[in-house]
């Protein structure tokens, strides 16, 4: 495992070589987060170059996120992605959602935001990256669980790669974390 030595949008390119590195090992797959599609598009490159065969989804935040009736990702951006293959999911994220509603209005903690700080010891990638392969099996974008390599980050950029079989939502305790192959310290 590699440990980047600080959080930094720096680890991006790194963090990418060793996901597709592995990804090609296993022949699988590929999630990761993009918020203004920087990351994402950085990617497809990476794949275009390394002649990667296998697909790449791509999962974004949701409408609304910053604005109401507004995605971060401009609309240029996802269209630039689709021409270039990626599989784009967009959907409530699976270890907040709703609950951060609640908590925010109520007060307090419940188990998801729970689940999600546990993950953050690890780092915020792990997280993300547990998170964001959630999201790609629940919309479809994953048919079932199978191992995938996961990317994702810490603000901006990349910065942590693992290999995870993702849970759906309602089993996500049957979610692995086979390895984590690079992240911040």
């Amino acid at each position: 495992m590699l440990i980047f030595e600080k959080i930094s949008p720096e680890n991006t390119a790194v963090a990418l070589k060793i996901a597709f590195d592995k990804a090609k090992e296993l022949s699988t797959d590929i999630v990761l987060c993009t918020t203004t599609g920087a990351s994402a598009l950085m990617a497809m490159k990476f794949a275009a170059d390394a002649d990667f065969k296998d697909r790449i989804i791509v999962v974004t935040h949701v409408w609304g996120a910053k604005a109401a009736g507004k995605s971060e990702l401009p609309e240029e951006v996802r269209k630039k992605l689709e021409e270039a293959g990626a599989y784009i999911v967009t959907a409530a994220h699976a270890l907040s959602g709703v609950e951060r509603a609640i908590s925010g209005k109520f007060g307090g903690v419940y188990p998801v935001e729970i689940m999600a700080y546990t993950l953050r010891m690890l780092s915020q990638g792990v997280k993300v990256c547990v998170e964001i392969t959630t999201m790609a099996l629940d919309s479809g974008a994953l048919k079932k669980p199978c191992p995938v390599v996961a990317l994702g980050g810490t603000g901006s950029g990349l910065d942590t790669a693992c290999v995870i079989t993702p849970g759906y939502s309602a089993k996500i305790f049957e979610a692995r974390v086979h390895e984590i192959l690079c992240k911040p310290f």
